[in-house]
């Protein structure tokens, strides 16, 4: 080649990089100021004290050993384990739904369709109608527990021992038809119909061929799915909490971790704290998804 035309080639091979960079750096520059830069000025931030009044000053691991001997955290953090008890119910419902969203029926979409209605729904909006659901007074639960027994119901959401169930329950509602119902779906119409096929020829009844072909064959679906029930578990609540019972009542009974760093970060203006704490729950999450992967992944058959 001569140096004329390795000139002209050396000059269309930039062009096209800067072509590509170009295309790249709009998103580039979003993912540096809303998610790159947030996430290093709360790391700094979590070793400073900083009520946005004044100016910040440095304090070093003070935020994360109050953290770590704070009984309000370790409160909130049994709560928000506490809540995620209905992950594996939830999971249960999920493939319930699934399975029988799977016939073969006229209209069947519109049942899919349905189930899958709560997951699209503006969550407020949803919260408001639970409340409403769980009125001590005239809510549908206590009227419905009244006509079958005649017992007064409790006051769900301002009763100590009632209102994590409570926020079970509404959240089983929510979640059963969601996403975790279309992935078990998409795994159901995936096992291969001949083994059944198989299987009901050497005799197998039905329950046999659920324990022995659908649980394992949906072993990658439902590892997947409680990983990332795991992950939002630890990270949700706080939606459902604010709209619904205000992280209480009695004070702290409801308040989750997602919550509690809301209410340090923008009520009691304690920035620094709250980015700690958003931090520990970081690791957290990190910690215990590598565990699930470590120890959940060799149990499932691929």
């Amino acid at each position: 080649m001569n140096p004329g035309k390795r000139r002209s080639h050396r000059s269309k091979r930039l062009r096209r990089a800067l072509e590509g960079y170009a295309f790249l750096m709009p998103n580039f520059l979003g993912f540096a100021a809303f998610t790159f830069l947030p996430v290093v000025a709360s790391f700094v931030l979590a070793f400073y004290s900083w009520d946005m009044m004044r100016a910040a000053h440095f304090i070093g691991l003070r935020n994360f050993v109050h953290l770590l001997t704070s009984r309000e955290f370790w409160y909130y953090f049994y709560n928000t384990v506490f809540l995620m008890i209905g992950i594996p119910i939830g999971m249960f419902l999920s493939l319930g739904m699934a399975m029988l969203v799977n016939q073969k029926l006229k209209g069947i979409v519109v049942f899919r369709t349905i189930y899958f209605l709560p997951h699209i729904c503006v969550g407020v909006a949803l919260y408001v109608l639970w409340v409403w659901i769980y009125n001590p007074e005239f809510g549908l639960f206590n009227q419905l527990i009244h006509f079958f027994t005649g017992l007064k119901g409790p006051a769900w959401l301002s009763d100590r021992f009632w209102a994590k169930p409570a926020l079970i329950i509404m959240g089983l509602w929510a979640g059963a038809g969601g996403k975790s119902m279309i992935l078990y779906l998409a795994g159901l119409q995936a096992i291969d119909p001949g083994l059944y096929e198989v299987a009901s020829i050497d005799g197998v009844g039905a329950w046999g061929k659920f324990r022995y072909i659908t649980i394992p064959m949906l072993g990658p679906t439902s590892f997947f799915i409680f990983v990332m029930s795991v992950i939002e578990g630890f990270q949700g609540g706080f939606d459902q909490v604010i709209v619904m019972t205000g992280g209480g009542p009695p004070p702290g009974a409801t308040t989750t971790i997602s919550y509690y760093i809301f209410a340090e970060a923008f009520e009691e203006q304690r920035m620094g704290y709250a980015a700690a704490v958003s931090w520990f729950l970081f690791l957290l999450v990190f910690a215990v998804t590598l565990i699930n992967w470590r120890y959940g992944g060799r149990k499932v058959q691929y």
